[in-house]
């Protein structure tokens, strides 16, 4: 159960971020096949690993197990984004934002 999740998110959050993974793997001082073991559903990482992979992915542990959240690094940079603008400035993104998530919502069935 929790091998499926854990190997599925992460190969989602990996290919979002662009990267191989033998590249995430020794970017994170493991052997060059150990996100490959994980993905393949033939092992899981430790705590510590967790951590060192979801700082690799730039996400929290919490948005790593968060489902609902398609592309955590990217709203996070988004938000990042969003902090230096004014009132005025946040008032227009938010409308903005709203105007796509109705377009999204009438699409939908």
């Amino acid at each position: 159960m929790y091998d499926d999740l854990i190997a599925e998110r992460l190969s989602k959050l990996r290919v979002q971020k662009g990267v191989s993974a033998r590249d995430m793997s020794l970017s994170i001082g493991q052997a060059e096949g150990y996100i490959n073991a994980i993905e393949n559903k033939r092992s899981l990482p430790s705590v510590t690993a967790l951590f060192y992979i979801c700082e690799y992915l730039a996400v929290t542990p919490k948005e790593f197990f968060d489902n609902e959240t398609q592309n955590p690094a990217l709203l996070n940079e988004l938000i990042d984004e969003f902090r230096g603008l004014d009132d005025d400035s946040l008032r227009h993104m938010l409308g903005l934002a709203k105007s796509i998530q109705a377009k999204n919502n009438r699409r939908q069935p």
